[in-house]
């Protein structure tokens, strides 16, 4: 599974082969840094960690500082592992080396995109799980529109069972969507134009995989 690490710019639409207009996002991925490379047999698996995003280094932790330092490269902000890295980039996952999105992705493939999805605090049934309300909110519920209306029994079984859809924190989840097609790709701005929406507000991080 090869990949790449990248931030969400925001959407806009493209015109498709057929003409039909595609919503998109934009996604600056890339370059992203080899820090480190993992083996069959000293880590038990095979697996390279790419980093993305220059960081402070008075906020970076010694140990990290070090890490960074073994790869050559400043303090990245982003640090994500991806494992059985495709084989034709055996050349290219040497310590230090940089990999660029025109090196993993082209134009036609498919991708999975992995986010982190807004954050909309505690919010009630309706927002939450898309319930309609007290009776699909029809009339003679006066101020209970958006209640959940009953969430247990009365003397059996005398509690809520675990897993009732109730009111609670909303978003903020790492959310993956799969099988997106890579619209297009320009390299020489580190910039891949995906098709459909990903989860995440603008300028949060996002990782691609193949």
């Amino acid at each position: 599974m090869s990949g790449i690490i990248g931030k969400k710019i925001g959407m806009t639409s493209i015109y498709s082969a057929d003409g039909r207009s595609v919503a998109c996002t934009v996604i600056e991925a890339g370059p992203c840094v080899v820090t480190q490379v993992k083996n069959e047999g000293t880590d038990g698996y095979t697996a390279v960690q790419l980093a993305f995003g220059e960081r402070k280094e008075k906020n970076t932790p010694k140990a990290l500082k070090g890490h960074f330092a073994k790869a050559n490269t400043t303090p990245k902000k982003d640090v994500v592992e991806f494992r059985n890295f495709r084989e034709e980039f055996e050349g290219q996952v040497a310590l230090g080396n940089e990999i660029v999105v025109g090196d993993v992705f082209k134009e036609g493939d498919f991708v999975d995109a992995v986010g982190t999805s807004k954050g909309k605090g505690f919010q009630g049934v309706v927002k939450r799980h898309g319930f309609g309300g007290v009776g699909q909110a029809t009339h003679g519920q006066h101020n209970r529109l958006r209640a959940p209306g009953s969430v247990g029994g009365a003397s059996y079984p005398a509690r809520v069972f675990k897993g009732t859809r109730m009111a609670g924190r909303t978003g903020g989840d790492r959310v993956t969507v799969i099988n997106l097609r890579v619209m297009k790709v320009v390299p020489e701005k580190n910039l891949i134009v995906i098709s459909g929406s990903i989860p995440g507000a603008k300028n949060s991080t996002v990782i691609l995989e193949k």
